[in-house]
């Protein structure tokens, strides 16, 4: 990114002082995140993209939302935030990030640090997966950006799965919707979940079936996943959270076209809205799609 931002930042955060360490953190497909050390203190600055706003990211509810997750326990204790200039400061929390073979060894842990998100006071803001989707075509369409050329033919299959998940909506919670493994930090003790900027009120069974795509888990992992949320496990529980997960394929791929078209992030996101592309279409179009729809859709009394 352009360091004058950065410098722009450091300017106004006169607390840090003048002597100071920065060091640029990896990771962080929006934003960019540095770490910088002064007397007494040790954050970490996080500067957003110009363009995330294209990808529904509101700032001041991120700002909302993270502290509400850091006062439940789960997230990084937030200690500033600079409104209009997309710069959020948070403590620096030491620990080992999250690689996707760590999320399937550390199920229990995880849900535990989900069920303080989901248990924490209400977020400031509703997260609709598939009005994000609309949104992202709405500016893929405008914009014109590339897509998938198969992508416009699933549209038809996709509104019967929001058609099936409207029919027994779960209670919203404060949700993270977001949960790459590389937002989960391990101390050794506690797990720290972090990154709120699509954070809101959603269905818990979202988070789940997002969580499981994101780190590429088989069906095993699901199953368990959904045991240890709800402490019980049906068809209908594994259905919904497999067809949110599928909403979430399908909508982000759209954010990794826009992405393509405008970030500065050093990041392959063609290659990325090509993969997350390739796992929708392939549930999309397989034979197994309309027993999720017909589980979903109806009442929770079987136990898979």
């Amino acid at each position: 990114m352009n360091d004058n931002r950065l410098d722009a930042a450091l300017a106004q955060l006169t607390w840090l002082g003048e002597d100071r360490v920065v060091s640029e953190l990896p990771g962080g497909l929006t934003n960019h995140n540095y770490r910088v050390r002064s007397a007494g203190h040790d954050v970490v600055v996080r500067i957003s993209s110009s363009d995330s706003g294209l990808l529904g990211v509101d700032r001041e509810h991120e700002w909302l939302n993270s502290r509400t997750a850091a006062e439940a326990g789960v997230g990084a204790p937030v200690v500033d935030y600079l409104p209009g200039r997309g710069v959020l400061v948070v403590q620096f929390l030491p620990g080992r990030t999250y690689a996707a073979r760590d999320v399937g060894e550390n199920l229990p842990r995880i849900v535990e640090a989900v069920h303080k998100i989901h248990s924490s006071p209400p977020f400031a803001n509703r997260f609709d997966m598939f009005a994000t989707q609309r949104a992202y075509a709405a500016i893929v369409s405008q914009r014109g950006f590339a897509v998938p050329s198969d992508y416009a033919s699933h549209g038809a299959r996709m509104a019967q799965v929001e058609a099936a998940l409207q029919c027994h909506p779960e209670p919203l919670v404060p949700c993270h919707n977001d949960l790459l493994a590389a937002n989960v930090l391990d101390d050794g003790g506690a797990l720290r979940i972090i990154d709120y900027e699509y954070a809101g009120m959603n269905e818990p069974a979202f988070e789940l079936g997002n969580l499981i795509n994101e780190s590429q888990l088989d069906h095993d992992h699901l199953v368990e996943l959904v045991g240890l949320y709800y402490g019980r496990v049906s068809h209908h529980l594994l259905a919904r959270a497999e067809l949110w997960g599928l909403t979430g394929r399908y909508a982000w791929t759209l954010w990794g076209a826009i992405q393509y078209g405008v970030s500065d992030v050093d990041h392959d996101f063609w290659d990325f809205t090509l993969e997350r592309q390739a796992l929708a279409s392939e549930l999309l179009t397989s034979s197994r799609l309309d027993a999720l729809l017909d589980q979903a859709a109806a009442l929770e009394e079987d136990h898979a």
